[in-house]
């Protein structure tokens, strides 16, 4: 058996003997908070993906709905806001902490929007490898009912919102949603802020997937753009840019050294991304696992 095998077997074992994460959380003392982008454009946080919500005169749109056990919190911080229930909502992926609230709001009669992919993933379980997490299959109420291969547009409260594809990137059903007018972008889990991200390989994600995608974005971008990670501070611009820079040059690194015949074991002990650990490192991706992770996430 190659080195490269026993360290992701390894990896897998170790992941899938430990709980995930999100069935240990206590979301009991979680907020829901509202940060105001414009006039009919919030961001909302709280624990699991960050939200975007657009209330205005037309109707109420919603991108993400975090953890299942939050969706009456999430509906009551709407409510604060405007009188409009959801009637359109939309995923960016599939994963729990996004999608955890379609059932509740699909329930009510949102109309949930999404990728083909998500569609087709929640439509089964989902063993998310690297964190050893098992998405059950999602009820019919909780599945996205329209679903685009490629890209849509909304024309909705005075804005258009032009939710495109960013294919292979954190996994194989991204939409990064561009809210052209208020200038704001929320980009899923394509973009983590302040920390390492999470890559998906089992579920189609890429490291070269993720550089192309934040160069999309970069190119629709100005300094005045506002950024919303799935995980993190809203950011901006040059928090994007550092991004992926950072991954980049990881990604490059290993390539290099794959190219001159290093095996992944000395790739890793090679410490490619030593300079990035103290700022990045903290998060849901620790700094001892990321480059880990990146040996999964590119392609050889």
């Amino acid at each position: 058996m190659t080195t490269r095998r026993h360290l992701l077997l390894a990896a897998l074992a170790s992941a899938c003997l430990a709980s995930p994460a999100w069935a240990q959380q206590d979301f009991s003392k979680v907020e829901i908070k509202a940060h105001k982008l414009g006039d009919t454009l919030y961001m909302l946080t709280g624990a699991g993906g960050n939200m975007a919500l657009s209330a205005g005169p037309d109707t109420t749109f919603l991108v993400d709905d975090q953890f299942a056990p939050l969706a009456p919190r999430i509906q009551a911080a709407i409510a604060a806001l405007t009188p409009r229930p959801v009637q359109f909502l939309l995923n960016t992926h599939f994963h729990f902490d996004h999608t955890g609230g379609n059932e509740a709001f699909g329930g009510a009669g949102a109309v949930i929007v999404a990728h083909d992919n998500v569609r087709r993933r929640m439509s089964g379980e989902q063993l998310i490898s690297f964190i050893g997490a098992r998405q059950p299959a999602a009820p019919k109420v909780a599945l996205p009912v329209v679903t685009v291969p490629g890209e849509l547009r909304l024309h909705l409260n005075g804005d258009e919102i032009h939710a495109f594809h960013a294919a292979h990137a954190h996994t194989d059903g991204d939409l990064i949603v561009h809210f052209v007018k208020a200038k704001v972008v929320h980009m899923g889990d394509v973009f983590f802020h302040g920390m390492y991200p999470f890559i998906d390989a089992s579920s189609g994600g890429s490291a070269d997937g993720v550089i192309a995608a934040a160069d999309r974005v970069l190119a629709l971008a100005d300094d005045s753009t506002r950024i919303i990670p799935g995980h993190g501070a809203l950011a901006g611009k040059a928090d994007l840019q550092a991004y992926r820079d950072m991954l980049a040059t990881v990604t490059q690194r290993i390539k290099t050294q794959r190219r001159a015949g290093k095996s992944d074991a000395e790739i890793l002990t090679s410490a490619p991304a030593a300079e990035f650990d103290a700022k990045l490192g903290g998060g849901f991706i620790k700094a001892d696992r990321f480059v880990q992770m990146m040996l999964g996430v590119i392609a050889r």
